[in-house]
């Protein structure tokens, strides 16, 4: 995975990120489902459920699809040992595949048990900056964890993605939101990583071509973690 990208601002705080830096990092996590969400475990049950529900708010929303029918395939984005495959996602795609770049995480996920009816496909172990889509997909799940990418490779991941989508396919983005006073996003040097703002996001999503269908707000979680939105996304269509 290679760190060279355009040359921006030193100050720009994705400038910072190192991908084998936060592989390093990760190795030094443990495989459980405290170790994916820093000594919260608790909170995972919460986090499935608001998932859960704005998903089926979507759906209901759309028309497209029949709320309670399984969607034909997914894929878990930075999936870490499957919690969201797991709780969540087997429950509403036939099949999910896996992108995750740290092998022992991955590992863990091909001995899960999902707890839908779902089943695991292929599991890509590679970042989301060199990964490839090639199949199509009616749900891409993003989740803590595209803040291990720049800006600009955010961008280019997005445009990927949204070639990927089966008609009426969505991307949804789950990620924590910078609480900087200042209003600007933040680089963590222990995993690597930025915390963009919601302002941040939206600048990103149009760059990626994308439109905001629906977004809100996680509920639930203790006040001292960082506030979590969900964003869906879908291509924007083009202009007459």
């Amino acid at each position: 995975m290679a760190d060279e990208g355009p040359e921006v601002s030193a100050s720009a705080p994705d400038t910072h990120i190192s991908h084998n830096e936060a592989i390093k990092y990760w190795n030094g996590v443990s495989p459980t489902v405290n170790g994916m969400l820093g000594g919260y475990p608790h909170i995972s049950r919460i986090d499935l459920r608001g998932s859960a529900s704005f998903l089926a708010k979507l759906r209901k929303a759309s028309g497209h699809t029949e709320p309670k029918k399984l969607l034909a395939r997914g894929v878990d984005c930075g999936a870490g040992i499957g919690r969201v495959m797991s709780g969540f996602l087997s429950k509403v795609c036939e099949t999910v595949d896996i992108v995750e770049p740290v092998e022992k995480f991955a590992q863990e996920v091909r001995g899960a048990k999902p707890s839908g009816p779902g089943k695991v496909g292929t599991i890509y172990v590679s970042g989301l900056e060199s990964w490839q889509p090639d199949e199509e997909y009616d749900l891409i799940w993003n989740q803590w964890c595209l803040g291990h990418l720049r800006d600009d490779q955010l961008v280019q991941y997005l445009r990927r993605s949204a070639a990927a989508l089966a008609e009426n396919g969505i991307i949804v983005v789950k990620e924590n939101m910078s609480t900087d006073a200042t209003g600007a996003d933040k680089y963590d040097d222990i995993d690597n990583s930025v915390t963009r703002t919601d302002g941040k996001f939206r600048t990103l999503f149009q760059e990626a071509g994308l439109t905001i269908s629906r977004t809100e707000i996680q509920n639930g979680f203790p006040k001292e973690l960082y506030p979590v939105r969900m964003y869906a996304l879908c291509p924007r269509l083009p202009t007459s």
